[in-house]
C-alpha cells in the first residue's frame, strides 16, 4: 500500500551568518542574511524520502513565507520530492507558532488524504517546537515528538512504530495511522540533491494558496490571530574566554587534573 506523506519545511536565516544579523531589522523581518531550509526539517524530508523508496507513494511539501521561500521547495524538489506548495498571503504575516500551526493544518486537510506528517522538532529561528504539535492537534491525529528512529511501518495494518530520543533515554511507541511526526538528527543523514533533479527544480512554480484557497478564519492568522509577539530583540553580550592546557605526563595524569578542576569549579 502507497503512503501519502506531508512534509513541512521552513525556510530560516543561516546559522553560520548569525553574527551578521541587526537585531532591529530582524524584527521587521529583514534579517538579511543568506536563507536556508531548517536543518532540522532536512531531516523530515530525508526520511520521508526513504519511506516512500520502500512502501512506493508520494512525497508532499508544505512552506509557509514569501515568495522567495519557493527557494526551500526547490531544495526540496532538488532531494526527490514530488509535489511543492506555497502557502503565502498578506494576511499570514506575523504569525507566531500557534497561528503557523492553524495555517499549515489547514493546508494539509485541504491536500485531502494523508498517512503521515513529518516535521523537524523545531525550527533555528523561532525554536518553539510547538509548531508541529499544533497541526497535530488541529488535525485530531497521534503525535510523536522526538522521532529518532523509525522501526516499524505497516501501511496495511494503519500503524507505526518509532523510537523517541527523550532525556531519560529511548521510548518505543506504537500508534495509528495517520499520525505526526517531528524527528530529531539522529534519526538519518540527509542526502545530496541529484544534479539532473536540481536542473528540474529550478524551474519549478508551485501553487500558492492563501486564506481563501484555504478556508481559514482571518482573526486566526497573522499578528490578529497570534498569541505571542516578539517585543525586543537583542544580541546576548559577548563573554570573555580563556584556554587553559592541562598538562600531565600521562594521558590518565592529565584526566585526573581536568576532573579535579572541573570538581573544583563545581562543573561536575
Amino acid at each position: 500500500m502507497a503512503l501519502n506523506i506531508v512534509v513541512c519545511i521552513k525556510q530560516v536565516p543561516d546559522t553560520a551568518e548569525l553574527p551578521k544579523i541587526d537585531p532591529a531589522k530582524a524584527m521587521a523581518g529583514d534579517e538579511g542574511v543568506t536563507r536556508v531550509v531548517n536543518p532540522w526539517d532536512e531531516y523530515a524530508l530525508e526520511e520521508a524520502l526513504r519511506l516512500k523508496e520502500k512502501h512506493g507513494g508520494k512525497v508532499t511539501v508544505l512552506t509557509m513565507g514569501p515568495e522567495r521561500a519557493v527557494e526551500a521547495l526547490r531544495k526540496a524538489a532538488s532531494m526527490g520530492a514530488d509535489d511543492a506548495i506555497l502557502l503565502d498571503d498578506p494576511a499570514f504575516a506575523g504569525s507566531d507558532a500557534g497561528a503557523t500551526a492553524y495555517i499549515l493544518a489547514g493546508a494539509i486537510r485541504k491536500l485531502g488524504v494523508y498517512d503521515l506528517i513529518l516535521c523537524g522538532k523545531q525550527s533555528v529561528d523561532g525554536d518553539s517546537g510547538q509548531v508541529a504539535p499544533g497541526i497535530a492537534r488541529h488535525l485530531h491525529v497521534p503525535q510523536l515528538t522526538f522521532v529518532a528512529k523509525i522501526r516499524a511501518l505497516d501501511p496495511t495494518a494503519r500503524n507505526i512504530t518509532v523510537e523517541r530520543l527523550l532525556e531519560e533515554g529511548r521510548e518505543v511507541t506504537l500508534a495509528p495511522l495517520p499520525a505526526l511526526l517531528s524527528v530529531v538528527k539522529e534519526i538519518n543523514e540527509p542526502r545530496y540533491p541529484a544534479f539532473l533533479l536540481i536542473r528540474k527544480a529550478a524551474k519549478l512554480q508551485p501553487p500558492v494558496w492563501g486564506i481563501k484557497e484555504l478556508g481559514l478564519d482571518p482573526a486566526r492568522v497573522g499578528r490578529q490571530g497570534s498569541a505571542t509577539r516578539w517585543s525586543d530583540l537583542r544580541k546576548p553580550p559577548a563573554r570573555a574566554t580563556q584556554c587553559e592546557i592541562i598538562q600531565g605526563a600521562t594521558a590518565a595524569e592529565k584526566a585526573a587534573k581536568l576532573a579535579d578542576r572541573l570538581l573544583a569549579e563545581k562543573v561536575i
